[in-house]
């Protein structure tokens, strides 16, 4: 297979083996080693991380195990596997631990499990239909006593998790804040003609609630009310002094997506007026990386403790044949969560396949970052489309230890010098192309890294005065750090 031919299935190291991805360490002094990009990224780039698995759930690290659940596309039973890491989940050995009965209450859709450690116990918050009608959808809880929530032995129910009316109710999560916990979920509410609006609670135990429940959102905008009025799945995800929480929309064909909720730290979140909807959706369908209907997420921490991940499920096809719910390829994915300086999260575009993902700083302005717009490349300060500064170092066009810069959100685009324009262009044949959208990766001794053009090796990318160009190596002028 050649260089090319894997450059255009977007490959970078993880898949082929390949200099592709190899960070400034593979070029540097042994006495100060740099990160890999992998490193650098901080989570794993397997591309889906479980298969078929949609509704997906992470927990956070207990005692060095992460555990991954999800709704099964048989929508029959309650699954859980585990692994010391996130990308080990992908082959680890998958537990059933719950099955609906043959008849009667629980014995239709069973949707959504979510699996939370309280209080030293496991606890199981899924939906169920009945046999007699897969669409009468309540809320349940299992527990287990056990350490391992893996073992089917130690589940047991604890019944239906009862609201404050009977009705169509879904996608339980549940959250601690500063001495209190809460319930938070999906529910179609009488007198309110939408499909489900977004509910929270104070709980009293891990299976029941407190006192009055409170709307927080309900679907009224566009983007919210394609093919279904819907707010669902919530995800809660608390960081710089706010309680952001994260819902879907819409039908789950390619038009689901996600929206985000938040609510300063201080606030009293049963209040319905402490929560603020961002108006437009955060995180979307992209026909450039062939990710469709993202949503219904979770949120976990990578292995260095410190790195957010987000969790979600999509599909990789936008054409779906019959009923949408009924499509078994809804795989769970993750990607990195990123913040901007003002606290709030930045969730970019669905990744799709390839290897590990880094930013471009200039070493002389640390808080700017390199971007494209509209194709050109340029540095800009606090940029707010995050997916316009994310970059996959991949094998070189020009081969040898030479390295091509492709962009995440148009991966059949890559980094081109042509007569000083730093751009991004489609892949083009010639030995002409493949020297100006190559690069070789040099380290400097203050961990940035200088990127000289292949086709021109005295010739650097450079940053100088607010300007992305070329030119000689100018020491900072031409040194980017990766984060």
């Amino acid at each position: 297979m050649s260089r090319r031919t894997l450059l255009r299935g977007g490959l970078g190291v993880a898949a082929t083996g390949m200099v592709a991805g190899l960070s400034s360490a593979a070029f540097a002094d042994p006495k100060a080693p740099a990160r890999t990009d992998a490193e650098v990224y901080g989570v794993p780039t397997v591309d889906p991380l479980v298969e078929r698995r949609a509704d997906p759930f992470i927990t956070h690290p207990v005692d060095g195990m992460y555990y991954f659940t999800g709704s099964v596309p048989e929508y029959d039973r309650i699954v859980v596997r585990g692994a010391a890491t996130i990308a080990g989940l992908t082959t680890a050995t998958e537990s059933v631990i719950w099955r609906r009965p043959t008849s009667g209450r629980m014995g239709g859709h069973i949707w959504a499990p979510e699996l939370h450690r309280i209080d030293g116990r496991w606890y199981m918050y899924f939906a169920a239909g009945d046999s007699d009608n897969v669409f009468r959808i309540r809320m349940y809880v299992l527990e287990s006593a056990l350490a391992d929530p893996r073992d089917p032995a130690g589940w047991q129910l604890r019944g239906q998790l009862v609201t404050e009316w009977d009705g169509f109710a879904l996608d339980a999560t549940t959250f601690a804040h500063r001495g209190r916990r809460y319930l938070v979920w999906a529910q179609s509410e009488p007198e309110i003609a939408v499909n489900s609006s977004l509910y929270i609670a104070e709980m009293n135990t891990p299976w029941s609630v407190t006192g009055k429940t409170i709307r927080i959102a309900t679907p009224t905008r566009s983007w919210e009310i394609q093919g279904f009025a819907v707010n669902e799945g919530p995800a809660v995800i608390v960081r710089n002094g706010r309680v952001f929480m994260t819902f879907s929309a819409s039908a789950t064909d390619a038009r689901y997506g996600m929206g985000l909720l938040t609510a300063d730290a201080n606030a009293n979140l049963l209040d319905w007026r402490s929560w603020v909807k961002t108006p437009d959706p955060v995180f979307v369908t992209n026909e450039q990386t062939k990710r469709y209907g993202p949503g219904h997420n979770s949120f976990t921490v990578a292995e260095d403790g410190v790195t957010d991940v987000l969790v979600y499920h999509a599909r990789d096809y936008r054409n779906i044949t019959g009923d949408p719910l009924y499509d078994p390829n809804r795989h769970a994915r993750v990607q990195k969560l990123y913040w901007h300086a003002d606290g709030t999260p930045m969730f970019g575009v669905p990744v799709g396949a390839g290897g590990p993902i880094v930013r471009l700083s200039p070493f002389t302005e640390r808080r700017s970052f390199v971007r494209h717009y509209a194709y050109l490349l340029r540095v800009d300060p606090d940029v707010r489309e995050l997916d316009d500064t994310q970059f996959r170092f991949v094998a070189g066009f020009a081969g040898g230890d030479t390295e091509s810069i492709q962009s995440v959100n148009y991966p059949d685009r890559y980094v081109r010098v042509v007569d000083g324009v730093v751009r991004i262009d489609p892949v083009q044949g010639g030995s002409g192309y493949a020297g100006e959208a190559s690069f070789r990766r040099v380290l400097r001794p203050n961990g940035g890294v200088s990127l000289q053009l292949a086709g021109a090796p005295g010739s650097y990318l450079r940053h100088r005065r607010g300007v992305l160009g070329v030119g000689a190596d100018h020491g900072n002028e031409a040194t980017f750090l990766l984060s």
